[in-house]
């Protein structure tokens, strides 16, 4: 059987791919653990209670001066910081250069881990733990990292299909990060020889799928004043300019839908993403809620359909 071996393969920048292939709104970046398992460097440094910098000095730092150098990503996803204190990984002299004097000091992004301690405290952005929703809109901004695999960040063989997310569990996960304001990275572990399982495959194309029809009001999209209600059915609102998105996770069991939180006029209008025409609604109050009548709501790969409110507040 052939085998995929890293150590035998050449370096390529990949970056260059989003520009051929036209995917302008598809930003590069770079996975980079801290630590190594098993590095003799680093198992000694650690062996040393981390008074010693050798791995850091001698094999992390250049290859992270490195990698910002000759690939240019405009984000840097840090792991594997959690065994040792920044002072150890020389977090903020390396942070210091990527932000002030790196050839992409003025687009680069980074996350949270950078040493124990600092998760959810600093960084461009807070991923805080694995899985993290923060419940509420935070002040900062975050990303939830998730993994279609329940049990694992990589490729198992023994994988059981009842422990993998299904696809609406997969777009609720997406749709709630979202509406709190979050970026969604969902990870699918690929085999020893780069191959994407089928099964990973479909849940990607599953959400590719919802989002061809429902991206409108995810991509681009910010939390709204108000990011959930639970009058009729779960219901999770984004805007996007003068628009407001309402999500629904789950069908409504009548055919009709209440809102108490949009305020109305004369003016406003429902429709729903996938469906061509508009939706007939009626205000439930004089300054504000509205019951809007759903026609057959159609096939969802994710179990979820949104309303597209115009001229609300």
């Amino acid at each position: 059987m052939k085998r995929f071996n890293l150590s035998t393969m050449p370096l390529v920048n990949t970056s260059f791919l989003c520009t051929i292939f036209g995917f302008r709104s598809l930003h590069y970046g770079l996975y980079n653990s801290l630590y190594e398992w098993f590095h003799p460097l680093y198992l000694n440094d650690k062996k040393n209670d981390f008074k010693t910098k050798e791995f850091v000095t001698h094999k992390l730092l250049p290859e992270l001066y490195n990698m910002v150098v000759r690939y240019q990503p405009e984000l840097i996803w840090s792991d594997g910081d959690w065994e040792a204190p920044d002072t150890y990984w020389n977090s903020t002299d390396f942070l210091a250069w990527l932000y002030n004097d790196s050839p992409v000091k003025d687009t680069v992004v980074t996350n949270d881990r950078w040493g124990a301690g600092c998760a959810c405290k600093h960084g461009g952005y807070y991923n805080c733990q694995d899985k993290y929703s923060p419940g509420q809109l935070p002040s900062h901004k975050w990303e939830k990292c998730t993994s279609v695999d329940t049990l694992s960040w990589g490729y198992r063989r023994n994988m059981k299909l009842q422990e993998l997310m299904d696809l609406p569990t997969v777009i609720k996960d997406l749709v709630i990060t979202v509406a709190l304001g979050g970026n969604y990275l969902l990870n699918v572990g690929p085999t020893s020889d780069g191959t994407i399982p089928t099964v990973f495959e479909e849940r990607l194309r599953g959400v590719g799928a919802w989002l061809a029809v429902n991206g409108e009001a995810i991509f681009a999209s910010r939390p709204w004043r108000v990011q959930m209600e639970n009058t009729t059915i779960p219901v999770w609102f984004t805007s996007k300019g003068s628009s407001i998105y309402a999500i629904m996770t789950a069908k409504p069991a009548e055919t009709t839908l209440q809102l108490l939180t949009p305020k109305t006029s004369g003016r406003s209008k429902v429709t729903l993403l996938g469906y061509s025409f508009p939706l007939s609604w009626s205000p439930i109050y004089p300054n504000g809620g509205l019951t809007i009548l759903l026609p057959e709501l159609p096939y969802s790969p994710g179990h979820a359909w949104t309303l597209k409110l115009d001229n609300v507040q």
